[in-house]
């Protein structure tokens, strides 16, 4: 599982026009899922279930 700002860096997810991430490859948003038990959020998109780990 890659990190969300790699992701951004090599073009794989990108923002839209109100800052929300969205998958390059599917363009939809990304889904988002916090677990309080981790420091990190896990953001996946509905299409193709890419998962991206961001830490908050």
């Amino acid at each position: 599982m890659k990190s969300v700002r790699k992701a951004l860096r090599q073009g794989e997810l990108e923002k839209d026009t109100y800052d929300r991430l969205v998958c390059a490859e599917c363009e939809k948003p990304l889904k988002t899922e916090n677990d309080p038990e981790t420091i990190t959020t896990i953001r996946t998109c509905p299409d193709c279930e890419a998962e991206w780990k961001e830490i908050r």
